[in-house]
């Protein structure tokens, strides 16, 4: 929007406090060079536009607004005279992208000195040029700062994380094991027990028939019910008694394992009915190692299959060999963070999800979400540590006024209101000394504010804690810059 171009006084805008230490000729220069302006009520600029000009305001109330999500959120309302805005950056040429970085309205007829980026830039490294050195060196130390304090913060996530995986992974490793050491023993056993019988005096139709026995007992291990301990108990009782009727000794031992196998007397009738009397101990012992053998290969099953879910939310959590920006689907996201944070969380934590899976996939970079979620499930752990290690923790995800809402939920004690416009700064922690940085808050804003044009905020009072990510359902232009 171009403003009334109206005539520009040296001696005025020598008046405004960033021009007062201007000699007559530096002044006059501006004048020469640049223009006083005079815009309505409305816009000036609008955020993400071609930095095109520095603006100084001479008389009026200027409103600065930042964009998030889908709305603009002001920021600043002044009539102080000589407040400046617009192409503040010039200085640093094509060594960043220069655009203005809030929007600028006006709410009363407003003078501005206006003067073009590149004059700008030029006045700047002319008069000043120690001024333009130390901040160029400013500038570029505080986007180095950012990215070495975000790459620290994801180190320090990444450390917490790792120790629970390994945690997560040593169970099912050792399960795994165990289980094999075993199963090596059981087919050494049922080898020897086969042997025994092969050695009877059977004929091929009854060999055949243990062998169609075994198949049986396999699948029905497979296929085996899940009973409550005061069932299993009956059950036990039931084969004890039949072992003990028919002289198999040590009944007692074996009853726990048919059971957990799902077999019941009538399966035990049809083997006694194929096999002599005598052999009877030695057919039902070699059957039992091999439903010793099928619950091992189970257990080693469920332990690999669990070491396979914990790699597969590794490599979900961490998004190796995933492009940096892509569409994603939350939910994924969310449960591999979840699987990868279950150690830290806690047997007194319930962790109840609610999806919304009809909401659609959104553009995002999803490494750097996973770290927005780890950052808030942390935080709500912890204030739930804090109360007894009690709680639960909601995870929600709906559709919000066009946009995607992902809700972390809580029973801690709340964020209290003295804090409350405080936790997303820089360095504010409210752990004790060693256990927070300060900086899991802030990067997410920035992460969910600057990267993808989305919202970040808190609701919370005690019990009931929420915070809130609102992301944009279809895509803006990417935020390469560090975050």
């Amino acid at each position: 929007m171009s403003g009334q171009i109206v005539a520009c006084s040296p001696q005025e805008i020598g008046s405004l406090f960033l021009f007062e230490k201007l000699t007559p000729e530096q002044l006059g220069r501006l004048c020469a060079q640049g223009r006083v302006e005079l815009f309505q009520p409305g816009p000036v600029y609008t955020e993400g536009d071609p930095a095109t000009c520095f603006f100084v305001m001479i008389e009026g109330t200027v409103v600065l607004s930042r964009r998030v999500g889908g709305d603009d959120v002001e920021v600043t309302r002044t009539s102080q005279p000589g407040v400046y805005a617009g192409a503040m950056q010039a200085y640093l040429g094509d060594r960043v992208r220069q655009v203005y970085n809030n929007s600028m309205r006006v709410t009363v007829p407003t003078r501005f000195f206006v003067l073009p980026a590149d004059l700008f830039a030029d006045v700047m490294r002319e008069w000043f040029p120690m001024a333009v050195h130390l901040l160029e060196g400013l500038f570029f130390g505080t986007k180095n700062t950012q990215a070495m304090i975000g790459q620290r913060e994801r180190l320090l996530a990444l450390g917490s994380l790792s120790a629970g995986l390994t945690h997560e992974l040593n169970n099912p490793a050792a399960a795994a094991v165990r289980a094999t050491a075993t199963l090596r023993e059981r087919v050494a056993k049922m080898r020897r027990k086969l042997g025994v019988i092969a050695e009877g005096p059977f004929s091929r139709d009854v060999l055949v028939s243990l062998v169609e026995i075994q198949e049986r007992t396999a699948e029905r291990v497979a296929k085996a019910p899940a009973l409550s301990p005061l069932e299993a108990s009956d059950r036990e009782d039931t084969l004890t008694d039949w072992l003990e009727d028919h002289g198999i000794d040590h009944g007692w031992q074996l009853a726990p394992t048919f059971v957990q196998a799902g077999l019941d007397v009538d399966w035990l009738e049809h083997v006694a009915a194929v096999v002599d009397e005598e052999i009877l101990p030695n057919a039902v012992g070699w059957l039992n190692y091999t439903i010793e053998t099928e619950l091992l290969m189970n257990e080693i099953e469920d332990s690999t299959t669990r070491i396979s879910h914990l790699v597969d939310a590794a490599k979900q959590y961490s998004q190796l060999d995933r492009a940096p920006y892509r569409v994603v689907d939350v939910h994924e996201l969310l449960d591999s963070t979840l699987l990868m944070l279950s150690g830290k969380i806690g047997p007194g934590i319930e962790v109840v999800k609610e999806y919304d899976r009809t909401v659609p996939p959104v553009p995002a970079y999803p490494a750097e979400l996973n770290q927005v979620w780890t950052n808030l499930v942390d935080n709500a752990v912890s204030a739930m540590n804090g109360a007894g290690g009690q709680g639960t923790l909601t995870v929600r995800t709906a559709l919000h006024n066009e946009r995607l809402l992902v809700e972390f939920r809580d029973t801690g004690p709340g964020v209290p209101p003295e804090i409350k416009d405080r936790i997303f700064d820089p360095f504010f922690t409210t752990k004790p000394v060693g256990e927070g940085t300060g900086l899991g808050l802030d990067i997410s804003w920035r992460i969910v504010v600057n990267k993808h044009h989305g919202a970040l905020r808190v609701e919370s009072v005690p019990g009931d804690t929420r915070f809130q990510v609102l992301l944009p359902l279809t895509a803006e232009t990417p935020d390469e810059e560090p975050v």
